[in-house]
């Protein structure tokens, strides 16, 4: 039986929260549990330089990020599970696709739009503010899924729009050179829900210091759960469970089954302390023991190495099967190993 490869990159520009995982862990360890596929799931932390992270910074929310989805069930043994960074073909291809890209597309590229228009509204010149590696993204976006002939790609409404022009450079390729080398990749078809609201209501993002961490210590977890914002409506009140971002986080975590026994109670009315404490309870339940693999993975840096070095090495094997497919196609011929002399001259 032939896989379908599914492509994904996470970005460690921060400590995993709740919201990351509604949006994007959870689906995608849903995927890689499906025996019909091979997943490759990236650390992108060459994406990350965009926003000029301090080092020591990036590297700990590398780990960061590694801990966090193997603690909560990602098996390096059935998943492609590496660092972006450390798959070197990824930057050859995508020069590949840079000497292909037309700038007008990437003109039309919303970050990029916006990053003019922040400009323009200081004043400045359109493009003065815009780095080379923003403006390029999408073209090392595109390549991190074509290098491995990624067919389904998990991305929000947000990232639609990279994942065309992906699309674009890859048939743009295939016409020029004569040959259907890459795979025209597809948006993974996952349930269209709302973002996970935060604290304040608001989406749960960094941006807006309204996110509760996965991991944070249990004392910690309650506090941020007790300072979610409600309103006013007295406990024998009826209240709307669909507006209310502790039913949102509820439902994240409850059965099928407990989801329409809250609903109920809703109905007929229910405290906001005592649905704070249900609401702590079973997220302590579920990540309590995921929060101890955590810890347990960051204070062994040389474990996660291993892991990540284990999945960069599988990840390089179809990298450099693709690459040498592209270069005899372009003309370049197959790429040997570089080797060094030195002469000493005493």
């Amino acid at each position: 039986m032939t896989l379908r490869h599914v492509v994904t990159g996470i970005k460690p520009t921060g400590t995993p929260h709740l919201g990351n995982l509604a949006g994007a862990i959870l689906p995608s360890l849903a995927l890689s549990q499906d025996a019909s596929r091979q997943s490759f799931y990236f650390i992108a932390d060459l994406h990350a330089l965009t926003s000029l992270p301090d080092p020591r910074v990036l590297r700990q929310h590398t780990y960061d990020v590694a801990a966090t989805w193997l603690a909560m069930g990602l098996d390096p043994q059935k998943t492609i599970f590496y660092r972006q960074s450390r798959v070197e073909e990824v930057l050859e291809l995508y020069w590949f696709l840079a000497c292909l890209a037309p700038k007008g597309l990437l003109n039309r590229s919303h970050a990029y739009k916006a990053a003019v228009a922040e400009s323009l509204g200081k004043g400045e010149e359109g493009d003065s503010g815009v780095l080379m590696g923003l403006f390029n993204y999408p073209i090392l976006m595109a390549a991190d899924i074509l290098l491995y002939k990624g067919q389904e790609v998990p991305v929000g409404r947000d990232q639609l729009q990279h994942l065309e022009i992906a699309r674009d450079l890859a048939t743009k390729f295939n016409l020029t050179y004569g040959a259907d080398i890459l795979v025209l990749p597809e948006a993974s078809h996952q349930k269209d829900t709302p973002p996970l609201p935060g604290l304040d209501g608001r989406k749960m993002s960094k941006s807006y210091h309204n996110t509760i961490p996965l991991f944070c210590s249990s004392d910690v977890l309650r506090s941020l759960i007790f300072k979610i914002k409600t309103n006013s409506l007295p406990p024998q009140a009826p209240k709307d469970s669909q507006t209310c971002t502790l039913f949102q986080i509820f439902r994240l975590f409850a059965s099928a089954q407990e989801v329409e026994t809250m609903g109920k109670r809703y109905e007929s009315g229910i405290g906001w302390g005592e649905m704070k404490e249900v609401v702590f309870q079973l997220l302590e339940n579920h990540l309590g023991s995921r929060r101890a693999t955590y810890l347990q993975l960051m204070e062994n840096p040389t474990q996660l190495e291993d892991i990540l070095q284990e999945g960069e090495e599988k990840a390089r094997t179809l990298a450099r099967q693709v690459i040498q497919e592209v270069r005899s196609q372009i003309g370049l011929g197959r790429r040997t190993p570089l080797t060094l002399s030195c002469i000493w001259h005493p």
